[in-house]
């Protein structure tokens, strides 16, 4: 193994921080981009010797690939959480900086999913099915789900998500609005006791395993649509009206009163969906 990609996982060893899905993508990331720091010439570069230069290659090298905004700003962001954890947090530019453009997210596409109740009932895992309806009523995404603990998280009126359980290890609250969501929480305490929506003979990965084969055989796919929905909902429950993905009024129609309404919503769907953008929620409501 070459000196970086080594030492890059032994940074990845000491600073376990975020989600297990962040971490391994995290992970294949850095591997990625010490391999083709070795492949620019950059030979015998150690995890400490960061330097702006490289960040600046990286991105003529994915620019020369044809990668696309996100992916670069993907890896751009593992590149500063590499930089942070060796203590030289400025080494690497802004993204204006270093040339990569602002990612587009408008499309006004419904890619909303409504959990099927028949099929749900399909689900023979108990842990599963609670864990798809509870991405279902809070928006959360799948390994937030899974490894939700009612008796830590719950708090009444909310939910509060650890950040060790999130994306990008980013804690939020999302309120409890309704009674059936107070039910759901009620019945999630009941299954799951004081630990998460996993069995106790089961650790997450296997959990995970668990849940890709039970939705599959159930027939549930594309379960992520989950929180477009979850988003649709609120963008209506908060403005009266319905948002441009699910056919209402394009938001450069919008003016006024009804202009910053629609974006005090688009604000609060970004905070409950764990987004530090307010351009991101977009992708779920659409935009126009």
């Amino acid at each position: 193994m070459r000196e970086l990609n080594y030492d890059l996982k032994r940074l990845q060893a000491t600073h376990r921080d975020a989600s297990h899905g962040t971490r391994k993508a995290r992970s294949y990331a850095l591997a990625q981009i010490a391999n083709t720091l070795h492949d620019l010439g950059f030979r015998g570069l150690k995890a400490t010797g960061l330097r702006r230069k490289h960040a600046v290659a990286l991105v003529k090298e994915w620019k020369r690939q044809g990668r696309t905004v996100g992916t670069m700003k993907n890896r751009t962001a593992h590149i500063r959480w590499w930089a942070e954890r060796i203590g030289r947090p400025g080494v690497v530019p802004s993204n204006d900086a270093l040339g990569i453009a602002k990612r587009e997210y408008v499309t006004n596409e419904d890619k909303s999913v409504v959990l099927d109740p028949e099929k749900l009932t399909l689900v023979k895992d108990p842990h599963v099915a609670m864990a798809l309806r509870m991405e279902a009523e809070f928006g959360l995404r799948r390994e937030e789900a899974i490894k939700f603990t009612p008796s830590r998280d719950d708090r009444g009126d909310r939910i509060r998500l650890k950040g060790s359980t999130t994306k990008g290890g980013r804690p939020r609250e999302v309120p409890v609005r309704n009674e059936s969501q107070r039910r759901l929480l009620d019945e999630a305490r009941g299954l799951a006791g004081g630990g998460a929506l996993i069995p106790p003979d089961r650790n997450y990965k296997q959990q995970l395993k668990v849940y890709e084969n039970r939705t599959r055989e159930a027939g549930l796919y594309r379960m992520h649509g989950l929180r477009h929905h979850y988003a649709l909902t609120r963008y209506e429950e908060i403005t009266g009206w319905k948002a441009p993905a699910a056919g209402g009024p394009p938001r450069r129609t919008l003016t006024g009163a009804r202009r910053r309404i629609d974006t005090a919503a688009r604000r609060t769907i970004a905070r409950e969906l764990g987004h530090d953008r307010i351009s991101v929620v977009a992708q779920y409501i659409g935009g126009g």
